[in-house]
C-alpha cells in the first residue's frame, strides 16, 4: 500500500507556503495571527499552540480538498496525529506557580482544559469534525518524523484512510527560558497523509510519496539505513535541528543539505513534518527527488529519518 501527501500547509514567520519553505523563510515578519487567518470565534482560551493548530488544520484540510462549505469534514473519518514538545507548556507552568502559590480554588477552569498534553490533537478534531484515531506524541528531537510514521501506519493498517499530521511550537516566556533565551518557531506546517488509491477514487494526485522510515542511535545509521532502502539516491536531504555543519558529509558527498535558517528558532516538535512540507515545496518546484529528512543528532536519545519521493507524473496514475 502506497501513502502520498495529498495536502500541505506551512505557517510560520517568513513562509505561508510550502514552495515558500522550501525556499527559505524570510526574517523579519511579525508573529502569526490566527484570527486572521480563521476568525476569532472560538480562540478565547486558547492556548497558542492550539490556535496556531486550528490554521495549519483549515489550510492543510483545503488544500487536500477535504474541507466542506461549513468549514469541517464530511463523508468519511479523518485521523489525527499531533506533534509537540512546548505545546501547552506555559498552560502547565502557569498552574503549577499558582497551586504552588495558593490552593486549587485559585486556578482557572478556563486553563483545566488546555492543561491536558493532547489538547491541540482534540481541540482540532472537534473543531473541523476529524472523526478518526486521535493521537498526541511529544518524543522530543525525533517527534514530527514519528508522528508522519504514526499516521502512516494508521494507513496501512486499514484503521483510516486519512490522516492529517500537525507540527506545531509555540513561542513565549516559558519556552524561552527553558531553551536557554532561544525562540521557537511559533508556528509548524501540516500534512495530510493519504491512500494512494483513496486519493486517486476522488481524483486527487500526491504531492509526495512516502518511503522508508527508520529510527535508530546516530544521523550515521539512519542515513546508512535509508541509502540501503532501496530507494534512488536523494537529491536534497533536510539537516536535523541544530545539526552540527559538517554531520554527514561523509556518507551522503555532493547531495544538497537544506536545513531552517537559525533565525527561524528551534522547530523541534515541529520539525520533521516541515521536513515533509519542504519536500513538497522541492517537488513542486523542480519535480525531483528524493528528499531525506533526518531529526535528532548523535546527541539526542534516538535519531529518525524519512524518504519522500517524487509524486508520479500524471500520465502514469
Amino acid at each position: 500500500m502506497s501513502v502520498v501527501v495529498s495536502g500541505v500547509s506551512v505557517l510560520i514567520p517568513g513562509a505561508d507556503s510550502a514552495k515558500a519553505l522550501a525556499a527559505g523563510p524570510q526574517p523579519g515578519d511579525g508573529p502569526v495571527d490566527p484570527a486572521a487567518l480563521v476568525g476569532r470565534k472560538g480562540l478565547r482560551y486558547k492556548d497558542r499552540a492550539t490556535q496556531l493548530g486550528y490554521c495549519l488544520t483549515s489550510a492543510a484540510l483545503a488544500d487536500a480538498g477535504l474541507l466542506g462549505e461549513d468549514g469541517t469534514v464530511s463523508g468519511g473519518d479523518v485521523g489525527v496525529v499531533v506533534s509537540s514538545n512546548y505545546g501547552n507548556l506555559d498552560t502547565v507552568v502557569r498552574a503549577l506557580d499558582t497551586l504552588r502559590e495558593g490552593t486549587v480554588s485559585a486556578t482557572s477552569p478556563m486553563d483545566l482544559p488546555n492543561a491536558s498534553s493532547n489538547v491541540i490533537a482534540s481541540s482540532a478534531a472537534i473543531r473541523y469534525g476529524l472523526r478518526g484515531p486521535n493521537l498526541m506524541v511529544c518524543n522530543g528531537a525525533t517527534s514530527g518524523l514519528d508522528a508522519v510514521n504514526w499516521a502512516t501506519t494508521m494507513i496501512t493498517a486499514g484503521r483510516v484512510d486519512r490522516v492529517l499530521v500537525v507540527g506545531v511550537e509555540p513561542d513565549n516566556d516559558v519556552v524561552r527560558r527553558l531553551l536557554g533565551g532561544r525562540h521557537a518557531v511559533d508556528g509548524g506546517a501540516a500534512v495530510v497523509l493519504e491512500d494512494a488509491g483513496a486519493a486517486r477514487a476522488r481524483g486527487v494526485r500526491g504531492r509526495a510519496v512516502l518511503g522508508r522510515y527508520v529510527r535508530a542511535a546516530g544521523v550515521g545509521t539512519v542515513l546508512e539505513r535509508l541509502a540501503a532502502s532501496g530507494a534512488p539516491g536523494p537529491a536534497w536531504w533536510h539537516l536535523p535541528d541544530t545539526a552540527p555543519e559538517g554531520i554527514g558529509a561523509d556518507l551522503l558527498p555532493g547531495v544538497e543539505r537544506i536545513a531552517l535558517p537559525e533565525h527561524s528558532g528551534r522547530a523541534s516538535g515541529a520539525l520533521g513534518v516541515l521536513q515533509c512540507a519542504t519536500a513538497v515545496g522541492l517537488f513542486d518546484e523542480y519535480g525531483e527527488g528524493p528528499v531525506y529528512a533526518v531529526c535528532g543528532t548523535d546527541a539526542d536519545d534516538a535519531s529518525a529519518g524519512l524518504v519522500l519521493l517524487e509524486p508520479p507524473a500524471p500520465e502514469a496514475l
